[in-house]
């Protein structure tokens, strides 16, 4: 009796066992990949900003608003005054003005939602990349055509990798520009 127990147990139950094991493991990859990755992912702001109407048909610079691109690891996300340069004058009776008015006037800084995630464990210096002159649309796409922005790339480890190793191919418009750096020290910090 006890052999057939043993039996059934590796015949039947160990399969199965391990069947929906890996299938579990193979359905919590796939379905939570968008979310892991990031692409698609376009939050509701607080404001509803149009970058499509800012950088793209006004052709506002991307380093106006996003100031510490050239200067710092972060782009930044510009303060309240910074919308203000324009908005103390322009357009002040729009519903989306009066609301960002507000903050201005009460001191409180817009609570964005943030679009773009390296994860924590990896550091991602944007001006070493801007100030080679790789240009936003290469990570952040057309942004310019946007009026939600939304995350159309990658920002994994095979990404970066795959720019860093292919920069001469994949940015050839670009003068000067070398492979990047693979030591795992030059992300992982």
């Amino acid at each position: 009796m006890k052999k057939s127990l043993l039996d059934y147990t590796l015949k039947v139950r160990v399969p199965v066992i391990l069947f929906v094991a890996l299938a579990s493991f193979i359905a919590t990859y796939y379905l939570s990949r968008a979310e892991r990755e990031g692409v698609g992912y376009a939050p509701e702001q607080p404001i509803a900003f149009s970058h499509r109407l800012h950088a793209g048909t006004m052709r506002i610079d991307c380093k106006y608003c996003h100031a510490g691109v050239t200067v710092s690891p972060q782009a930044g996300i510009p303060a309240v005054s910074v919308c203000m340069n324009c908005h103390a004058v322009a357009r002040k009776n729009r519903p989306e003005i009066i609301k960002l008015t507000k903050y201005f006037e009460e001191g409180i800084a817009l609570p964005w939602k943030r679009v773009h995630r390296v994860p924590d464990y990896a550091y991602f210096n944007h001006s070493a990349h801007v100030n080679r002159n790789i240009d936003c649309v290469h990570c952040h796409g057309k942004v310019e055509t946007m009026d939600v922005v939304e995350q159309v790339s990658q920002f994994t480890m095979n990404a970066c990798l795959d720019c860093h190793r292919n920069a001469p191919t994949r940015l050839a418009g670009i003068p000067n520009i070398k492979r990047g750096p693979e030591n795992c020290g030059s992300c992982h910090r």
